[in-house]
Order: C-alpha cells, then structure tokens, then sequence
C-alpha cells in the first residue's frame, strides 16, 4: 500500500542528491558527445551530432546509476545490494557492437564506416568515464579522438604507405583476358594485384575482372587520372571503374 511515507522517500535528501548527480553526468556526457559527433556531421557521414550525443550520454546514464543501487525505488524495495558495474559496461558494449555493425558497408571491393563505428564505440567510453566519475579522463578522450579522426588520416599522408586501388575491368565480348598479361601491366604502372582479391565473372561471352591492387609506393604509382587516360588504349578493354579502396 503507497502512503505519504513511501513516496516522501523517493525525496528523500541523498536521494535529491543522486538525481542532480546522475542528471549533471547526463548533460556532461551529451556535450561531450555533440563536440564528439559534430567532427562527424560535419564531414558529412551518417551518424552524426544526435547519434553521438545520444550514445554518450545513455552510457553515462547506465554505468552512473549501477552505483546508486541503494537508491533504487527511492530505497523502498530491500534487498538491493551493490551492481557491479564491469557487468553494466560489459553490455553496453555488447550493444554498441550492433550498432557499429550496421554502420559498417561493404560495396563492391569497398568498405566504409569502420571509422565511424570506432569512434561510436569511442563515444560510449566517454560516457562511461563520466558516468564512473572521471571527468577529465572523459574530457581528455573527448579531445584525442576528435583530434586523431580530424588529422590522423593527414599524419599518416606523410609516412610511406602503399594505397590499395578498387579496379573493375570489363572486356570486349569473345576476348580472355591473360591473368599473367593484367599483372605484368600493373607492376608496369607502380601496383601490384593483392593476393587473393581477383574476381571474375563471366557473362554473355563477356568476361568482367575485379581486385585490389596495391601501390608499390608514393613514387612509384601512377595517378588515377592517368591511368584512366590509358586504360582505354589496352587491348580488350572496353570499360573499367577505378577507386580508391576505402575503408
């Protein structure tokens, strides 16, 4: 039976004092994650200021209050002892994994979103830092992954690396293509095929190859828009799609 008595504890001073706690982590961890999710937006990707800032501040929401278990229902209902909340984070992972899961796309011989899904993953540590009450940490995570997704891709232009390239090669009708004959002309242009990558299909008397092929280095490759120049002159080639493989 509810009385006067039950529900003047829901108001009870520790806790008042919890619920302004809890609510203060909340819009902490939302504003982390708007600064967060704003790198995002602004680059155009699908997940963006709301996803973050929701993300951010659910997980603080989440890990904070597994620590305020005694003051659960306002302290009516016995029997609550302590949340242990390694268990708490253990499933806010668990459910941010589904979440980056269908974030990530593959299309064609490109993937995309796997940075988004890191840095989703990113935002829920935030929150849970703020959450178990490490402010700064939560403020210093905040502050290194934005700076490492704004310029860890111009930091990495600077060091030797070799750029995969999505090629797609359709054939004339009637002409079989020789594998030895692709990969002497992509060593000739500064690439190499991955091993394993190469696709083929075959259709209407019309032969279509897919791979990967790997840069040699900076100085040996051949630009894209030059290698778009040429390909219509080699023989059998009637059309081809080239990208950067991105992921």
């Amino acid at each position: 039976m509810i009385d006067f008595e039950s529900l003047s504890s829901f108001w009870a001073r520790p806790d008042i004092a919890a619920n302004i706690t809890l609510l203060m982590d909340m819009l902490f961890a939302l504003v982390l994650g708007l600064i967060f999710g704003y790198e995002r937006s602004y680059h155009g990707r699908a997940a963006g200021m709301r996803t973050y800032g929701l993300v951010c501040m659910v997980s603080a929401a989440l890990i904070a209050i597994s620590g305020y278990s005694r003051q659960w229902f306002g302290g009516a209902v016995l029997g609550i002892g302590p949340v242990d909340p390694t268990r708490v984070v253990q499933g806010i992972v668990t459910g941010i994994g589904f979440l980056g899961a269908g974030i990530i796309m593959k299309d064609g011989l490109n993937i995309s979103g796997l940075t988004t899904a890191a840095s989703i993953w990113a935002a829920s540590a935030i929150g849970v830092l703020v959450g178990l009450g490490f402010y700064v940490d939560a403020v210093g995570l905040t502050l290194l992954a934005v700076m490492f997704i704004m310029w860890g891709a111009k930091i990495g232009s600077f060091l030797p690396s070799r750029h995969p390239l999505a090629v797609v090669l359709q054939f004339r009708k009637g002409f079989l293509p020789s594998e030895e004959a692709i990969r002497k002309i992509a060593l000739e242009h500064g690439y190499e095929i991955a091993q394993g990558s190469i696709a083929i299909q075959y259709r209407d008397r019309q032969v279509e190859w897919r791979f990967v092929a790997i840069s040699l280095g900076k100085a040996r490759e051949v630009p894209l828009a030059v290698l778009a120049k040429e390909l219509p002159m080699l023989d059998g080639v009637e059309s081809f799609q080239l990208s950067h493989a991105r992921n």
